[in-house]
């Protein structure tokens, strides 16, 4: 199970680590590949990924150095509430499509919170 759960950590790491670069780092570039990030601040846009980028290293630090792992599960929960925020957004905007990737993210992150609890 302790190696699932890792798979499923470094997966969901990997994805908000992409997502949090694109939109920290490569804002020009993120334009281009969400129409959606044209028509929200660019500060608010770079604050979600900062907290993209965190979530990611919450969610796999603190387990593998053993320093408060209790971080790992919480840093779950807050990717969760990212993600289904994220959802709540593009349902208002009426992208469906853009749902997949957000019902992904939180099923990996429910999965760890569950697994790490």
């Amino acid at each position: 199970m302790n190696v699932t759960l890792w798979i499923v950590q470094i997966v969901l790491a990997a994805g908000f680590v992409y997502s949090g670069w694109m939109k920290t780092v490569r804002t020009e570039s993120s334009k281009k590949t969400w129409a959606w990030v044209n028509d929200v601040p660019k500060s608010l846009v770079v604050l979600i990924g900062i907290a993209e980028l965190l979530g990611a290293l919450g969610l796999v630090l603190p387990w593998a150095l053993n320093i408060t792992p209790l971080l790992t599960p919480i840093a779950a929960i807050a990717l969760t509430a990212v993600a289904l925020l994220g959802m709540l957004f593009h349902i208002r905007r009426k992208e469906y499509r853009e749902l997949g990737v957000n019902i992904f993210f939180v099923v990996l992150a429910l999965i760890v919170v569950i697994g790490r609890l």
